[in-house]
């Protein structure tokens, strides 16, 4: 058995994929447009092009997503990467918290030397951690 991730986005999940791909290490593996699939002719405007089911392998793990019109961006649930230096924690921090909301400010803690959680800007929201 494998537990994997899936993530509605609201119109972003290529741009998304494209981000994390670059800056996380993953490697895409699959992505499908909503025109490819069966409902297309029920899609609104403008979405055949949107990803109807995309897959990317992330240190491991795979997150799968798909553009879903009126998704809202993750609640009550949280992405782990867990770092293996204070530097890279930092470096992704950078990046993710870029045009995001931060919940909480990286910083050191009694259980990790750099910790954080955040919203990215495309409503995935990542906790960040080095542990000590």
């Amino acid at each position: 058995m494998k537990l994997d991730i899936y993530i509605n986005y609201p119109g972003n999940c290529r741009e998304a994929f494209a981000f994390y791909e670059q800056h996380l290490g993953g490697t895409i593996t699959m992505t499908l447009r909503h025109r490819d699939g069966p409902g297309r002719a029920t899609m609104p405007a403008g979405w055949q092009d949107a990803v109807l089911h995309a897959r990317i392998e992330i240190g491991g793990a795979v997150l799968m997503g798909a553009d879903i019109p009126d998704a809202q961006p993750m609640r009550s649930a949280y992405l782990t990467l867990r770092l293996d230096s204070p530097a890279e924690a930092e470096r992704l921090y950078a990046l993710l918290a870029d045009g995001g909301e931060i919940f909480m400010p990286m910083a050191e803690t009694f259980f990790a030397a750099r910790f954080a959680m955040l919203r990215d800007r495309f409503g995935t929201s990542w906790m960040l951690l080095h542990e000590r």
